[in-house]
């Protein structure tokens, strides 16, 4: 009994310690930042200052590229910000879009699953070589742009929580990290809030992509006076930011204000104004949380009625400008509150509608098909080997956790079956399919990646490489070669026995994506050194499509012929026979599958004997 109580006396402890690491992870000491006069600029909206980077770099942080959008302005397409007379001192990252705290969003633990940021936050953050006023490069000198779009669901994150000061002291580019509109702010359509008169961007619901927009509109005004070039603008974004990345590529209101673009761990999907708007129970059924559904919950929330079906009975009852009066005087947290949120803080809701102004109508393939629908620029396609076990080390249909750390299978075998299902997948979805499209379609060239590096140490007895292995976000920190902490629990995967691998690999990763800025090919990296990467080859089955990123105890950097489909991958499936029960085997057929175009009901019910 004594063991027992001293083991759990030290689990206690452990976990303690652990969450002081925590907090002090996302509190390290303060750092005093004063503004450098060689860092004076002038913007199209009055002057702005920042500071000098310990690494010999230039840094302005939280310059508005947009007015607020608060008050009438909520649910509008972005303005111009306004100017300013005295100078601008951008010493400070601004505040993170609204969202739901969580380990993945930049923040301290003790906004976990609380409802927090502002709506004013439409700023931006640049990193520069460090140029003396005089000095800053001009006409054909100009620097290549790399404008980042983080990620987060469309719901977490915010752009200050990456840094660009390694690629623009190593590789002289210019680096550029973005907010934008998230959650129900960025993406949310009714009709109440497309009455007549109302401009077509208002009338979009894509304020977070207008919000993008409007970045990169300011970027092609205003970069030239830090040494950019607006004529080379590269953006680069993972996850949800490669789900934007994507959609600047087909919105004809990005055109001309990007060059090139990087995908990493995206999909080109978009959302139709029915699932965004209607009942969840209508003919044509809306999302959980499409609008009509959140207003029920708001009601709800605010004692109006008790109950869904009284909700929607006194929702019908209301006009547009009444919907659109409660819609704007709702508070920020209050209004998101009534989203559930997964593990991460990311909330669950329709986004990217097609509007046909901003966001094309029609499935991204077919559009991929004729250069007329889209913008075509030199492109990078990547994913991660083990992109879904982020998630599923989270969730406890996979893994059981004790103490709130320690973090044991349920079923090994199971969980690496599931994680290569969903992980091929989402390769087949935001890359083979994609790359091998536009490689037909356009003269720009297309390449193509896989991250593998799973080097990663044990912890509490958990071995991460088998948990975590090459996950969702693994590869950010080896694009900005910048292992300092800040992204959130993924750091605690980086420990001194792997530095030399993962440094190297860093290396080689952010020169090809530098060399990609510069020219629009990655090539053998800016250095002209590294492992050619080529273009991809859809002239024959064994012809080269992708390079695989890796140390060289995993295998080295090597390209690869060896893609995926999703027809190939669902013919694997059935016929699968490693599944540990008739239950597991349907449900990774639904998790893939359903509500898609290869949803069969025979094969379903033949997978599962009954």
């Amino acid at each position: 009994m004594k063991k027992f109580i001293s083991a759990i006396m030290v689990m206690l402890i452990i976990a303690g310690v652990s969450y002081f690491v925590w907090d002090y992870w996302y509190k390290p000491p303060p750092v005093v930042i004063t503004a450098d006069p060689a860092t004076e600029r002038v913007t199209n909206t009055g002057k702005v200052v920042g500071y000098k980077e310990n690494n010999n770099t230039h840094a302005w942080l939280g310059v508005p590229f947009a007015k607020p959008p608060v008050g009438e302005l909520r649910w509008k397409s972005p303005l111009p910000p306004d100017r300013w007379e005295d100078t601008l001192e951008a010493l400070e990252i601004c505040h993170a879009c609204t969202q739901i705290g969580g380990p993945l969003g930049n923040v301290p633990p003790k906004y976990y699953g609380k409802a927090i940021g502002s709506e004013d936050c439409l700023y931006l953050n640049i990193w520069s070589p460090e140029f003396s006023p005089e000095d800053i490069p001009s006409a054909g000198d100009r620097l290549p742009v790399m404008v980042w779009i983080h990620g987060g669901g469309n719901s977490i994150g915010h752009g200050g929580g990456y840094n660009g000061k390694y690629l623009a002291e190593k590789y002289d580019v210019m680096v550029v990290t973005i907010n934008y509109r998230l959650g129900p702010f960025g993406w949310f359509t009714h009709p109440a809030l497309r009455e007549k008169g109302t401009p077509p961007e208002d009338q979009s619901g894509n304020y977070g992509t207008l919000d993008i927009i409007r970045a990169l509109t300011w970027v092609k005004h205003n970069i030239a006076g830090f040494g950019g070039d607006p004529n080379n603008v590269t953006i680069f974004g993972e996850s949800a930011g490669a789900l934007n990345t994507l959609s600047m590529v087909l919105s004809p209101k990005a055109k001309g204000l990007f060059h090139k673009a990087i995908s990493q761990s995206g999909m080109a999907r978009s959302t139709t104004f029915p699932k965004g708007e209607n009942y969840k129970d209508d003919n044509v059924p809306g999302h959980a949380f499409s609008s009509r559904e959140v207003i029920n919950k708001l009601l709800i929330a605010d004692n109006v009625v008790s109950d869904r079906k009284a909700a929607a009975a006194y929702q019908n009852k209301m006009s547009g400008g009444e919907i659109a009066e409660y819609l704007r005087a709702k508070n920020n947290l209050d209004l998101l509150r009534v989203y559930s949120a997964g593990p991460f803080g990311m909330i669950s809701m329709p986004m990217l509608f097609q509007d046909g102004e901003v966001i094309p109508k029609g499935n991204a393939l077919e559009l991929f098909k004729n250069t007329d629908n889209y913008n075509p620029v030199p492109i990078i396609l990547g994913t991660n080997r083990d992109e879904f076990k982020l998630f599923m080390s989270q969730n406890p249909e996979f893994v059981k956790r004790y103490l709130g750390i320690i973090v044991r299978f349920k079923d090994r075998d199971f969980y690496e079956l599931f994680s290569q299902y969903k992980s091929d997948a989402w390769k087949a979805i935001g890359v083979d399919e994609i790359a091998s499209r536009l490689s037909e379609s356009q003269e720009e060239n297309v390449y193509g990646y896989r991250f593998d590096w799973d080097e990663e140490p044990a912890i509490l007895g958990m071995d991460m490489s088998m948990l975590v292995g090459a996950a969702h976000g693994l590869e950010i920190s080896f694009v900005f070669n910048n292992f300092d902490r800040g992204l959130g629990l993924l750091d605690v995967l980086f420990t001194d026995d792997n530095l030399p691998g993962r440094k190297a690999l860093a290396n080689s990763m952010s020169s090809y994506w530098a060399e990609f800025a510069y020219t629009g090919s990655p090539k053998k990296g800016r250095n002209g050194e590294e492992f050619e990467w080529k273009a991809w080859d859809s002239s024959g089955i064994d012809s080269d499509k992708f390079i695989i990123f890796d140390t060289p105890e995993g295998g080295g950097l090597r390209m690869s012929s060896d893609i995926i489909t999703l027809i190939d991958l669902k013919n694997g499936l059935l016929e699968d026979t490693s599944f540990p029960s008739r239950e597991k085997h349907c449900a990774t057929y639904v998790s893939l599958f359903k509500d898609t175009p290869l949803w069969n009901d025979q094969e379903y019910e033949s997978l599962g004997g009954q």
